[in-house]
């Protein structure tokens, strides 16, 4: 039985076993006699059925967001092989009354799971339900929730609010309330009970939840029972650990050993919020705040902040999975799902997250994609335009001097297709920028767009190039007021040109007078 329950695939299992005997008879009826017993003890369900692909990426390799809608603050778990993530509804406070989760196998395709708790299950919480943070423990799953928002002089009048806990039998739930009031409800420290972590140290098994609003953050122990407030050696229950400068947004991981302490800045409607971090040989610190490695990148998204950490098992494989704010957004509440790629040094400090831009389509969507005339899709892994007039899709930067990659092609149509660049004023009409395009019949342009009326800056006439249905590696380079264009061969370029219409803009991609299909796009700044 203990080799039934190894992480041994369970098919090899059998065939080793059954390997014992020559006999094919015996065989076959000791593998049927051992599936069918492990399939009545439910072994099947917790065994691995193949070795899944280990997913070292550099940023979400098919686009951030990496999910549909307006959401924030995430936390992470990794359940049965899955990875999931558990963020807030970003909406206004009364309406921020449920809670979703998604999951994955390979932090690329993700499944919804809608309402995984709601008010409905927790009868004192009416609104601002906040920062979900997941764990497991003694075969049950819990989610530690802020709600209603509370205020100091509130919860002094006795008003309910606070951290709450809901627990389960699966990780989508649904969740239910555990113990029918907030976990903790009063301001300790002068913290606010929001913003929640759990983390149980794999030293001793000791639960602790770290929380913390208004500026100051707390530490406690949790119970062995996981819905209960422990206490200190020292008869205290609520350790205050603030670091510098800090806000809200708590997070704990660990690695070789050292607990490292992360939490937000800034406002979190503001340009300056993101994540800083701290490092100590001790889960209840001191945590000394080290460096920001988190912050906005006016090329890319604001308001970067209230992380989580994706550790993928037996790898140095880490992710901060946090929210932002896409540039052309206003409204405070439109924040979006993404996550990078963290690096360590050799000491152990955390290198300055990049925030990468990059789509191969892998998951289908394009989330991240604004339409411009045209009709667009997925497919196979592709981002696809029928043949139109003119058909512009542009993802939500603003970059100034880029290295810009895709893969282009012509489908069908006499025009043209290409990557655009150092675009604005995206209506349909009147957009200003570049593009680098390959037509039909085997010519590759640099093209100019002032309101919409279209100017050749460059063309060369190349043969063996673009013939219909073919895929072209493309490059642009824009350093200044050089723009270099190369097509296939990456290391020499077809098109150097200098111009200084345009500083900067969106990228994105084009398509006049064709169908067209591109795949790969990368965006990024020059080394």
């Amino acid at each position: 039985m203990a080799l039934l329950r190894s992480s041994l695939n369970l098919p090899a299992v059998f065939r080793q076993l059954a390997g014992f005997w020559p006999d094919t008879r015996v065989k076959t009826s000791i593998i049927y006699l051992l599936a069918g017993f492990a399939m009545s003890n439910k072994i099947v369900k917790a065994l691995p059925t193949a070795k899944q692909a280990t997913p070292d990426y550099s940023t979400s390799e098919a686009g951030n967001p990496f999910v549909d809608g307006w959401y924030a603050d995430p936390d992470t778990e990794i359940y049965d092989g899955l990875y999931w993530v558990y963020p807030t509804a970003s909406y206004a406070y009364e309406e921020q009354t449920y809670l979703d989760a998604f999951s994955s196998p390979d932090l690329i395709n993700w499944t919804k799971h809608p309402n995984i708790l709601t008010i409905a299950n927790v009868t004192w919480a009416t609104k601002a339900v906040w920062a979900p943070a997941p764990i497991s423990r003694n075969g049950k799953y819990y989610i530690y929730f802020g709600a209603n928002d509370i205020q100091e002089d509130e919860a002094a009048e006795g008003k309910v609010g606070g951290i709450g806990v809901g627990i389960a039998d699966k990780p989508e739930g649904p969740y239910v309330d555990a113990i029918g009031k907030p976990l903790i409800g009063d301001y300790h420290n002068g913290a606010q009970p929001i913003d929640q972590d759990v983390f149980i140290d794999d030293v001793d098994g000791q639960a602790y939840i770290y929380y913390g609003g208004h500026s100051h953050a707390n530490v406690a122990k949790l119970n062995e029972d996981m819905i209960s407030i422990g206490t200190f050696d020292d008869g205290t229950q609520f350790k205050e650990i603030t670091p510098e400068n800090y806000v809200e947004g708590s997070q704990m991981m660990k690695r070789n050993g050292i607990y490292y302490f992360m939490w937000s800045e800034g406002g979190w409607t503001g340009p300056d919020y993101s994540v800083s971090y701290a490092m100590s040989d001790s889960p209840l610190g001191p945590f000394n705040r080290l460096a920001k490695i988190l912050q906005q990148d006016s090329e890319v998204a604001r308001s970067s902040g209230h992380n989580g950490v994706i550790h993928v098992p037996d790898t140095d494989i880490y992710y901060i999975v946090y929210h932002r704010r896409p540039l052309s957004e206003t409204d405070g509440n439109h924040r979006v799902l993404a996550y990078d790629r963290m690096y360590f040094n050799e000491d152990g400090t955390i290198e300055p997250i990049k925030m990468l831009v990059k789509d191969n389509f892998a998951d289908g969507q394009m989330f991240n994609w604004k339409t411009y005339g045209g009709n667009w899709s997925v497919v196979d892994q592709r981002l696809t335009v029928a043949n139109t007039a003119e058909g512009r899709a542009l993802l939500d930067n603003n970059f100034t001097d880029l290295v810009f990659d895709a893969t282009v092609a012509v489908t069908d149509g006499s025009g043209d297709a290409g990557l655009l660049f150092r675009a604005t004023n995206l209506s349909i009409d009147g957009f200003n920028g570049y593009y680098a395009g390959i037509s039909s019949t085997g010519t590759i342009s640099l093209i100019k767009a002032n309101a919409g009326t279209l100017t050749s800056l460059s063309e060369v006439g190349t043969s063996g190039y673009a013939t219909t249905a073919t895929e072209y590696s493309v490059r642009i380079t824009a350093i200044g007021t050089e723009i270099n264009v190369f097509v296939n061969d990456l290391t020499s370029s077809k098109i150097v040109y200098t111009d200084d219409s345009f500083a900067g803009g969106a990228t994105g991609v084009i398509a006049r007078d064709a169908g067209a299909k591109f795949g790969s796009v990368s965006v990024a700044k020059p080394s």
